[in-house]
């Protein structure tokens, strides 16, 4: 499995295209980059699956809320 890699990815908030650099060596993750197009932060969640050598990432805005 790749280490690092770009995913694109589409903004939560304002619907365009974005490359998402990702760093799958310190295993899975949970982080926030901002939409290069609109400048709102974007909630990320990174989870590695070293048995199926696969990443798996999830995307939602930031205001979003879960009880």
């Amino acid at each position: 499995m790749h280490k690092y890699s770009n995913q694109n990815v589409s903004c939560p908030h304002c619907g365009h295209i974005i490359k998402i650099p990702l760093d799958a060596s310190a295993g899975s993750q949970e982080f926030y980059d901002d939409c290069s197009i609109c400048c709102n932060p974007i909630h990320l969640t990174m989870e590695v699956d070293e048995l199926h050598k696969t990443i798996n990432l999830f995307v939602d805005a930031d205001d979003e809320q879960i009880f």
